[in-house]
């Protein structure tokens, strides 16, 4: 046995960053026969740093809070620039590419270098940036730093390498787009007005140059003056003046006249013989009074004004210019005006920008518009102009996944084939219709499908109960299908119901959700306390909605605390878990009811997820019931678990019945490893309404509106808000419960004196391994009525302290649900503490109170060990520890097939249970093994009493087999429900099975347990409980999130810290494989939504609107770049229309216009090198074309070239063929004139 012992301390002493714990080695106990010894466990792990590297793949989604729009005719592909500094270039469906400015200032304004590849970026810190379009991944080129002026606005003309930049000053600067240096040319504002004016005309809101005439720069400055500004001469040719301030102009193509917008809602059309006033002014949403005023309007932000080839009358497109009268209840408007026909487009959101699509790059040519994008605060449509009643596009991208603010998100790698085919077929249905029928007009850049895809498929949650899912196969994002979870209940009136009271826009919002893709099982889990499952029909049925309510409260006993006599046994209060029924006297007006109210009658549902049955928790003594923390459902059992930080429910859905619903202490059974004392009298109880559902309200609540009306992020707390809450909370808020589990007296240990300590403090022990495993079983297989849950007896005797004399003292256990561990980046504060408070509170769903714990002991504790198991919490040793709570929540739970004793030679299916405090429980379960015995016998499952431990809130379990390899939950192959039935042959249940007997013989029976907590993770052999491997992940920080993946044909642990760091860590050994500060933690947006998945690949929602997706693979990384698209491809630039004689003659533009002439350094000079510095990039302008595209360019370009060579051979045939019969029909006609003229004389010619 000492032998034994020391293989033991061998292998957990192995482990790097930790030392196992000191239980392991009674806790190995004697090996069964058949059960494998830590001898046995030889797993040949393949894993190396070398297979990890961390990079983002591609961003999906609205660009958040966008600020600009720019369009390529040519290449045809869009830019989105945002208020954050990122751009989004988006081109065909699978050209999508997210770029980000490393300053994060705000985007402008963009201009593409048209057909080049390139594009310029304007920022709010001044400075302009060139991007090269013809790699992959854009990169910059050059920037250039303003110091002196703010830019306001830019305009590159066509196949010009001169960047026109106004700035708020209302000077014009000239930058060369290849050197990216000023030139020495400036046009400074007093020269560009008169002398007599007084006043500053204000910034440049307007550059562009003349159709008629490149050398005229027609420039507008905001106080409503427009000069044109001849290059050439250095001299201005007209100036306009006009009252209102200016917003925007357009030229028509002619360039003989312009319009422009303004202020007060009024568009002016100006010609250039006459520019004393406008030849028209209209307020197109103006009407005059009886009084002869005209109304007010709101300003026209901007104008758009072209011409088109198969109607005489232009297009005027604008935004705004609404009458404040009408505008006051009408949404934002685009504008429509052609001819006399005016259609005004209301939209649901602000518009930010909008631009006109035409044929042509060339301004001075007929426009021809065909289509209109238009870039709103939240959405993004493209509008066809080629059709009378101007319908939208379809919109190929998913910029609707913030329709309903986003919840929760789940990923899931390498799913079963068939899924995303019969997904889509169902959702297609789903799709509005009256969408355009012609192509989507962004159609740039070139996309193939990977060599490396599978089915991958996102599902979001929302506040509004919906449930999304896409198809996020080879790195694009497809909507596949969408469910509403509020059609399973009825619609709440107007002050009727407790919804209304707690969370009154959002009742339905989804928490969490558990999708099983081989079975298509789908279980949501909702705000107001409700879990609803779901079955796949591909046939619409009627179906009556089995609906079953849980009373799960229990009392304050669940709490630990200590005594407040030192010197006294502790006896707990025998009547704290004596059952109340509902109509009990203290129970509220309304207690004993869920916060919805499920359809009563049944239900016609279409194909798809169908509601079958609905799981709700009650209120209890006029308090709601807690927000659901953990959720788990396996087709094969046929059953569901849910647990909050009162306890446990288990549901058996295929009898409909509710199997368990135990408080979190009676999970223990006899082997509580906390010492739980008596109370003092329970004060007055506060009623906790306006903080019930806080883990999951905190992301749109407290302002109720602050999603929908501002950007802000979707979990923002103040500390003082958490403190107040927490004030709230401090009362007992937990009530009896009628408990579907009785206590065996003879399992109670004898009682015994309590541990004395100096100072009154909540101090957690751990008993012995002697005294953790005992056993209790529990009658609980008997079906419970629906909302009255069956009354068992309970045992009258005191529960007693579980020390025996002469026992070594208790070792004090960690608590990560009242640990106080502070963000790395903030110091030990107050304030830190109540954001660590905050974030625990909302990501677990749970009530965390701040603690005392100012204590000694009367033993002797090393430094080391009091530092590792203190608690960080608040100094404060005022307060009575009588009111510090701290309820123990079930923080995760797994079914799956495992030993639930030590002594258990075959697995079983068994619940493992993980708490806050760190606790990992399991629960056996007996079933049925025969279909019918299943849908009629009943269950029996039970705490066994197995106790394990670990510092902070378990996250997650996983299980490998002896070898190594993960092993999988069982599951029940899918079979249509409401399928035609075979009289012949009657339909049964298939199960898959993968016990852990099965998938190893080397090795015999047994498997390993992989368990995960916020701050530490331990390897467990299966059945002796023999603790392998312990790494301590992280000392300052806490995991938020840690899932098994399967990366590179093997399997590692993938962990998110709260600190920003991604790590992996090898199984079963516990190595560490990387660790790299990837994103420091901003906000709990990214805490609740980020997850892995197999394949090495993770998400998270960046941004209220977007889903940022990454992966941690090496080999990903390598292979990214082919499953990008391509955003730039080699196209030949259109040539300009020829124009006929007249028209060149008498229209102008006779004279050639040399910009290097007049703004090269030979001509204009240097410009102050104060004025602006240069900031080069990793690579110039010159080099820009040969570095990019890869192999794909250079094919598709010399495609293009061999296409040239082929098109003027054949035009050089045509001209041979051409010639060769202009000579034959000469030599025809000189062969007829030379018979004629034969025989004659020569005086006869």
């Amino acid at each position: 046995m000492k032998k034994f012992r020391k293989v033991l301390d061998g292998l957990s002493s192995s482990s790097p960053g930790g030392v196992a714990s000191p239980s392991c080695g009674s806790a190995a106990g004697t090996p069964t026969a058949h059960a494998p010894t830590p001898q046995d466990i030889h797993v040949q792990e393949t894993l190396v740093s070398e297979n990890f590297q961390i990079c983002k793949t591609v961003r999906h989604g609205f660009p958040y809070q966008p600020t600009c729009l720019a369009f390529d005719p040519v290449q045809k592909i869009l830019a989105i620039g945002s208020r954050t500094g990122g751009i989004r270039i988006l081109g065909r469906p699978g050209v999508d590419c997210y770029s980000q400015h490393e300053s994060g200032a705000a985007v402008l304004q963009l201009q593409f270098l048209i057909n080049e590849g390139a594009l310029v970026t304007a920022c709010a810190d001044d400075t302009l940036h060139l991007w090269n379009l013809r790699q992959r991944r854009p990169a910059i080129l050059h920037s250039l730093k303003f110091n002196r002026e703010r830019i306001t606005f830019c305009h590159l003309p066509f196949q010009s390498k001169w960047l026109y930049v106004g700035t708020e000053r209302g000077n014009t600067h000239i930058v060369n787009i290849e050197s990216f240096v000023l030139s020495g040319y400036v046009i400074m504002w007093n020269k560009a007005i008169e002398l007599a004016t007084k006043a500053h005309p204000g910034p440049v809101v307007h550059l562009s140059d003349s159709p008629k005439d490149e050398g005229k720069l027609l420039i507008g400055f905001e106080s409503g003056t427009v000069v044109q500004w001849d290059l050439r001469a250095k001299k201005v040719d007209f100036r306009i003046y006009y009252d209102e301030a200016i917003h925007s102009v357009s030229w028509h193509h002619e360039g003989k006249q312009f319009m422009c917008s303004h202020s007060d809602g009024s568009l002016t059309m100006w010609n250039l013989r006459n520019t004393a006033r406008p030849i028209q002014i209209t307020y197109p949403h103006g009407k005059i009074l009886k009084d002869g005023r005209k109304e007010s309007c709101k300003p026209i932000l901007k104008v758009e004004y072209k011409t088109s080839r198969n109607s005489s009358e232009p297009y005027v497109i604008f935004s705004g210019g609404l009458s404040y009268d009408k505008s006051g209840g009408r949404r934002p408007t685009l504008t429509i005006m052609h001819g006399k026909a005016i259609t005004v487009l209301e939209m649901d959101h602000p518009i930010v920008e909008f631009l006109v699509l035409c044929d042509t790059p060339y301004s001075n040519e007929v426009q021809d518009p065909y289509a209109v994008v238009v870039l709103l605060e939240k959405d993004f449509i493209v509008v066809d102009l080629t059709q009378s009643n101007f319908p939208i596009f379809e919109n190929p991208y998913p910029m609707d996944i913030h329709e309903s603010p986003v919840t929760c998100t789940a990923y899931f790698a390498e799913c079963p084939p068939d899924i995303i085919p019969i997904l889509y077929s169902i959702g297609a249905k789903q799709k509005k219709t009256g969408y355009s029928h012609k192509e989507w007009p962004v159609s740039g850049g070139t996309w193939t499908l990977g060599s490396q895809t599978y089915p991958e498929i996102i599902v979001t949650g929302h506040a509004d109960g919906t449930v999304k899912f896409w198809d996020a196969s080879a790195i694009t994002l497809q909507m596949l299908y969408k469910l509403k979870t509020s059609k399973v209940f009825e619609k709440p009136k107007a002050g009727e119901g407790r919804a209304g009271e707690l969370v009154e826009e959002d009742p339905y919002a989804v928490q969490m959700v558990s999708w099983c893709p081989h079975s298509r099982l789908f279980c949501v889990v909702g705000i107001s306390a409700h879990v609803i499952l779901y079955r796949f029909s591909k046939h619409d049925a009627n179906t009556q909605i089995v609906s079953l309510e849980v009373r799960l409260q229990f009392d304050s006993e669940d709490v630990i605390s200590p005594s407040e006599a030192e010197n006294n046994p502790c006896f707990s209060d025998p009547s704290s878990h004596s059952p109340q029924p509902p109509g009990s006297p203290g129970s509220g007006t309304q207690d004993s009811l869920p916060c919805l109210k499920v359809k009563s009658r049944p239900v016609r549902m279409p194909p798809g997820y169908q509601a079958e049955m609905v799981v709700q928790l009650q209120w209890v003594d006029g308090e709601p019931p807690q927000q659901i923390t953990s959720l788990d459902i396996n087709s094969a059992y046929g059953l569901l678990a849910f647990g909050n930080c009162n306890g446990l429910t288990v549901v058996d859905f295929l009898q409909k019945t509710i199997l368990m619903c135990m408080g979190t202490l009676d999970l223990y059974g006899a082997a509580d490893p906390y010492q739980r004392l008596t109370r003092s009298p329970r004060k007055n109880r506060q009623s906790t309404s306006d903080f019930c559902m806080r883990g999951l309200s905190h992301f749109y609540s407290d302002s109720k509106k602050r999603i929908r009306t501002s950007y802000q992020s979707l979990t923002e707390l103040s500390d003082n808000q958490v403190s107040m809450d927490m004030e709230k909370s401090k009362s007992p808020t937990s009530v009896p419960y009628p408990s579907s589990l009785h206590y065996d007296p003879r399992s109670m240990p004898e009682p015994v004196a309590s541990l004395r300590a100096s100072h009154c403090s909540p101090v957690f022990y751990l008993l012995d391994n002697d005294h953790v495993n005992g056993h209790c079983t529990s009658p609980t297989s008997q079906p419970c009525s629906v909302g009255k849950p069956r009354i068992t007896g309970v045992s009258e005797g005191p529960r007693l302290t579980r020390r025996g004399p002469g026992r070594p003292p208790f070792r004090k256990a960690q608590s990560a649900a009242c640990m106080e561990i502070s963000l790395p980046v903030s110091s030990h504060t107050e304030g830190g503490h109540a954001s660590r408070r905050a974030m625990l509170q909302q990501l677990h769903g749970v009530s965390m109170y701040s603690h005392d714990e100012h204590h000694t002991t009367s033993y002797n504790w090393s430094e080391r060990e009091s530092r590792e198991n203190s608690f960080s919490r608040s100094r404060s040793s005022s307060v009575s520890s009588i009111d510090r709570d701290t309820k123990e929540s079930v923080t995760t739970l797994q079914f799956g097939e495992s030993y639930g004793r030590k002594g258990d030679a075959l697995p079983t299916a068994c619940l493992w249970v993980g708490t806050s405090l760190g606790v990992v429980l399991l629960l056996p379960i007996s079933i049925p093994t025969e279909e019918e015995e299943r849908m009629e016998e009943p269950i029996t499952m039970g705490p066994s009493g197995t106790v394990l431990m670990l510092k902070g809130s378990v996250l997650r379990f996983a299980f490998l087999d002896c070898g190594g390899a993960l092993i999988q939950s069982p599951y029940e192959v899918w079979r249509d429900p409401n399928g035609p039935e075979d009289p012949d042959r009657p339909r049964r249940r298939k199960l898959i099975n993968f016990s852990p007997s099965s998938s190893q013989e080397a090795c015999g029976d047994g498997h390993l347990a992989v368990v995960c907590s916020e701050k530490q993770a331990k390897v467990i052999l299966m059945p002796t409980q023999a603790v392998l491997f312990t790494h301590n992940i992280t000392e300052s920080s806490f995991l938020l999130r840690a899932d098994v993946v399967s990366v590179c044909n093997s399997v590692c642990l993938a962990c998110f810290c709260a600190n920003g760091h991604i790590m992996t860590l090898s199984l079963p050994s516990l190595r560490p494989l990387m660790d790299i500060n990837y994103l420091p933690l901003t906000d709990l947006r990214i805490a609740r939504t980020f997850v892995f998945t197999n394949g090495g690949q993770a998400l998270y929602l960046s941004s209220p609107t977007e889903i940022q997706r990454l992966t941690y693979s090496q080999e990903m990384t390598d292979n990214l770049q082919d499953m990008l698209g391509e955003l730039f491809t080699p196209i030949e630039t259109p040539e300009a229309q020829n124009k006929g004689f007249l028209k060149g003659f008498f229209g102008g533009n006779a004279q050639t216009f040399d910009r290097e002439e007049l703004f090269g350094e030979a001509a204009a000079g240097k410009a102050s090198r104060s004025l602006a510095q240069h900031i080069p990039g990793p690579m110039g302008l010159e080099n820009m074309k040969a570095a990019a595209g890869g192999v794909v360019g250079d094919l598709a370009r010399a495609r293009i070239a061999l296409d040239q060579r082929g098109e003027r051979l054949g035009e050089l045939e045509e001209r041979t063929a051409l010639m060769m019969n202009s000579a034959e029909t000469f030599s025809t006609h000189a062969h007829q004139v030379m018979l004629k003229h034969k025989d004659k004389k020569w005086y006869q010619l």
